[in-house]
Order: structure tokens, then sequence, then C-alpha cells
């Protein structure tokens, strides 16, 4: 089984790897490998759905650039193929002094990044978009939204097999090797050959690398967002997107609000380390995996650096009151028995060896391989821009 490019991970960036692939490379041979019986089934669907806007990052980096090119796409995508999608837009409020320079910050940053519509808004203005909030400004952010990413998933599998892809899950790689002709995939009894690999193996994606000889400086360390539900009767606090001004130091952005696609109201993500790469609410720990973290130097670093914040989380995690407290903070109303468990998700964060959080995602080339290597948030929104850059990597490899 012979093909021009294998891609392993059937998520939105691998999917979207092969819709870029499929578009500019007419006739190319792909292959899609994921592990699990269906696609998205991590980060691309363990989200809450937000199709950001492109605020946040610096100006210049991957993330800036393929998070607003992506969210276009995206949302083009959506209206052409009826999947919901809503340009809600968002408020980032600053509820204490010491935030309104970095507000300040994001809004210079937006600007840069090529964001229409952005707004400065005092306490009266941002009470006239959210009823229930409370700060003492905030930014207006009408290009954000949200989206069904796992609906925009399975319409790209099944318009990807349309074209020719063949996507095989359940397929787990065990082995990569590769010589100056291509790459040779293991999967369990068979063995795939292909001109070019590409890795989006998301939360995987640093032991894939490893699988095909790439020693890489940053190992994925998982990091567990917890959701609450709003119970019906407290959802009318909340219109659209409710954010704090995020901690620059973190590529986290606090707990916020979302109104989902579907109407419900979801409040978070917190962030605690995960004990296991899909430990996911009605998943137990991974105690191996858990060694192989505390094993990394990088990660003991940045439990050094940031060791309180960290308890912080953790205790928030335990606590409803708690974590109810944070919530108040933006809106006032909420109060613990408004909050009801809802999903988690597990973020594939990149960490150096320094003990640094990567704050940029991080696409890497060697050989007959390109890893994407850091594709955490917005990496879902930037899914298609990211593909679209992945495949001009390819370009040279399949000469065309």
């Amino acid at each position: 089984m012979t093909y021009d490019v294998c891609i392993i991970g059937a998520g939105l960036v691998g999917l979207g790897v092969a819709r870029a692939l499929s578009e500019s490379h007419d006739g190319v041979g792909i292959v899609i490998l994921d592990k699990e019986p269906a696609v998205a089934m991590h980060q691309s669907s363990h989200n809450s759905g937000v199709a950001h806007s492109g605020l946040y990052y610096r100006p210049g980096s991957l993330k800036a650039r393929l998070c607003v090119e992506g969210r276009r796409s995206l949302e083009e995508y959506c209206e052409t193929r009826d999947i919901a999608f809503s340009r809600s837009g968002k408020l980032v409020i600053a509820t204490n002094p010491a935030q309104l320079g970095p507000l300040a910050e994001l809004e210079r940053r937006g600007i840069a990044n090529g964001l229409s519509g952005l707004k400065r808004l005092d306490a009266a203005g941002l009470r006239e978009l959210e009823p229930a909030a409370v700060g003492l400004d905030a930014l207006h952010v009408p290009e954000a939204g949200v989206v069904d990413f796992p609906a925009v998933a399975v319409r790209l599998a099944a318009e990807l097999s349309e074209r020719g892809a063949d996507l095989r899950l359940g397929h787990a790689v065990t082995a990569i090797d590769h010589d100056g002709t291509g790459a040779r995939i293991r999967v369990a009894d068979q063995e795939i050959r292909a001109r070019l690999v590409v890795n989006c193996a998301g939360l995987h994606s640093d032991r894939v690398a490893l699988m095909a000889g790439v020693r890489s400086n940053v190992r994925i360390v998982p990091f567990r967002g917890e959701y609450y539900t709003l119970v019906p009767e407290a959802e009318h606090l909340v219109r659209a997107l409710i954010y704090p001004v995020p901690d620059p130091r973190f590529p986290f952005l606090g707990v916020h609000f979302t109104r989902r696609i579907e109407g419900t109201v979801e409040v978070g993500p917190n962030a605690v380390l995960a004990l296991g790469r899909e430990h996911y609410r009605d998943v137990g720990p991974d105690w191996g995996e858990v060694r192989e973290t505390l094993a990394f130097p990088g990660f003991r670093k940045l439990v050094r650096r940031h060791w309180r914040t960290g308890a912080s989380e953790m205790i928030r995690s335990r606590s409803r009151p708690m974590y109810a407290r944070s919530a108040r903070s933006l809106v006032p109303e909420i109060r613990p028995q408004h909050l009801i468990p809802g999903g988690a998700g597990v973020r594939a964060q990149a960490v150096s060896p320094d003990g640094s959080l990567v704050d940029d995602f991080v696409i890497e080339e060697a050989g007959p391989t390109v890893h994407v290597l850091n594709a955490p948030s917005p990496g879902a929104t930037a899914s298609f821009a990211i593909g679209g850059h992945v495949a001009g990597i390819a370009a040279r490899h399949l000469g065309r």
C-alpha cells in the first residue's frame, strides 16, 4: 500500500491538512490514520466550540496569522455547507485597574492582527451587551463566535473520502522508518509506504515524532480543562461570550462563559495537570504517563516556577464554591448551585526543556516527515490555515 502522503491523526488539524493537500495537489494519494473509531475524538471535540478571533496572539506569530486566516475560512466553509456557526462576538473584561494595561495591549494586538470592529467599552457600555456582567472596562470583539466543530470534522472526512482519500480509523501507528525514498509506517501487521508523513497526532504528537526518529526540544504536557454548565434558570445571565483579561504568563484564557452553538452556557475551563493524555471526566488516570511527565526536566522547572498557581488551580478544581467565586468576578449573580458538572478536555501543551510553556504553533520538518508538535487552542479554529501552511511544506517533498 503506497501513497504520496500519510497523515497521522484524524482531528481537525489532520483533516485540514488533507483538505489543503487534496485541493492544491490534483490526484495526490492520501491516507489518514487514527487509532480511534471515529474522527475528532480528542481536542477537536473536547473544547468550548469557540471560533477564536485572533485577538490574543503576538503579531507576526504563526498563531496570529493562521488563526485569523483559519477563522475566516472556517466561517465560509460552514456557511456554504449549512453547518451551525454563529458570529456572536465576545467581551474581554477588566475587573481591576491592574488589568487595564493588558487590556489595551490586547486591543493593540487585535488591530495589528487585522481584526475589525474592535471597540472599547466602559462599565455602562459593557452592560448594554451583557447586562449581568460587571467590570471597569471591556473590549468588544465582534468577530469571535461559536461553531459545531465535530460537525465540521465529520463533513470534512466525508468530503475527503469522496475525493479519494483513504481514511482508516482504528489504525494505531506502531512504528515509522524512513530512507531516501520515503517512509514505512507500521500499523498492526500491515506496512504502509508514503513519500511524506505528516504527524498531526495532537496529544501524542511528540511520541509519534520520536517514533520517526525526531528528538524535538518540546514535550507534550497534558493539561486538563474542566467545565461546568449553567442550570437552565441561570442561562439568561450570559448572552454570548464573556472572558477575563488573561494572565500574560500563561497560554490559558482563564475561567470564562460560553453560550454554545446549541444554546447552553458553559463556565470554564480551568487548567490543571492531567493524569494522562486522555484523562477526561469518565477516564481514569494513566500513572505511566504521569511518571513520564514527572520525569521530564522541563516539567519540573515549570512546577518550580509556577507551583503556587498550579496548587490554586488544583484546589479550585475540587471546590465548586471557589469555581463559582472565579466566575462571579465577571457575572456577580452566579452561585455554586448554578453550576453542574460539564465536560472536560485535555490540552496538548508543548513545554520546552527550560520549563516554559510554548506559546506559538510548532511545526518541524525532518527528512520525509513533518510534525505538528504544538497546536492547542486556537488549533481547531486555525485548522484550515494550518492545513494550507503544511501543504506548502509538503509541496517541496511532492515536487509539485
